[in-house]
């Protein structure tokens, strides 16, 4: 169990960069919609290819070693699409208007940094900021209650989400740090726009900038949270003698997260990539992302 703090530590800052998005988003006086496409794009290449490069082969080398090549393989298979019939399940729980990673309008952002916050009205569907009875528009009083709503759901939605990927840092740190540290930045890139995301619906619902804040914050302290998880079923399942997990649930542990982060990378990152980018901003991001892993891998090697 040497390096768990050290895990520990690489997922709290995994989780902790939501906080980070919020900031961006009240302070930022230009937002870069191209940065946060090549960006998401980015932790998507890390994490697709170190997935299939190294996290899935040592899941499969573990699963080998303790049943044979036959049924080491038909096990790593099965685990692999375990790990993602898990966090599809997970997706399939969280209602679809509540997405996590929906994109804000340069309008919207620029609200958050005003320092009159907005007390009579809030930002309505066509984007316009006038009161009255104008299209587009709903008094702050009537659209508060559904903002908050939409808020507090989009926050669940990341808690939720970022608890198997803070399994997947933590597992990742324990077993190969360096490999740790890679996996770490490319959740915490992926973290910042859903800080965004949950601090837009907060702020035009309570006009507070510190609850928006706080919620963002809270909603990616479950990556440590699921690290925690991870390291009691360590603790439990790991050999008194050698403090070290059976080679049959690390494989399995090691299939499984290479499922959940492909399956993040195919069903989040890249449709918000593409989302907020233009042209080949999210390939740019995504080859990226391979090419600084892929030389990583190699320079650790060396």
């Amino acid at each position: 169990m040497q390096g768990a703090w050290y895990a520990l530590g690489l997922t709290l800052f995994a989780g902790l960069a939501t906080g980070i998005g919020s900031i961006i988003a009240f302070t930022a006086k230009r937002h870069s919609h191209r940065f946060l496409s090549i960006t998401t794009g980015f932790s998507a290449g890390v994490m697709l290819y170190v997935s299939f490069v190294t996290i899935l082969p040592k899941g499969a080398e573990a699963l080998t070693a303790r049943y044979g090549d036959h049924w080491g393989q038909w096990l790593n298979m099965a685990a692999f699409f375990g790990g993602i019939f898990l966090i599809s399940l997970i997706d399939t729980l969280i209602p679809e208007a509540e997405n996590p990673h929906e994109t804000h309008s340069d309008q919207e952002l620029s609200l958050l940094q005003n320092p009159s916050p907005p007390n009579g009205q809030v930002q309505g569907e066509s984007g316009t900021g006038a009161t009255g009875s104008a299209p587009g528009t709903h008094e702050h009083g009537a659209d508060n209650k559904g903002l908050m709503r939409m808020g507090m759901f989009t926050a669940l939605a990341i808690t939720i989400h970022n608890f198997p990927e803070g399994l997947a840092t933590f597992v990742s740190a324990l077993q190969d740090p360096s490999l740790g540290v890679a996996i770490a930045i490319a959740v915490a890139l992926h973290n910042i726009p859903e800080g965004v995301a949950v601090s837009v619906p907060i702020f035009f619902a309570t006009a507070s900038r510190k609850k928006a804040f706080v919620y963002s914050l809270l909603s990616g302290l479950s990556e440590p949270a699921g690290a925690v998880v991870a390291f009691l079923g360590l603790y439990i399942f790991a050999s008194k003698e050698t403090g070290t997990l059976p080679l049959e649930i690390m494989g399995i542990l090691f299939s499984a997260v290479a499922g959940i982060m492909v399956y993040i990378s195919v069903d989040e990152l890249l449709p918000t990539s593409k989302a907020y980018g233009k042209g080949h901003d999210s390939i740019l991001g995504l080859v990226t992302g391979m090419f600084v892993m892929a030389l990583s891998l190699l320079l650790m090697k060396a």
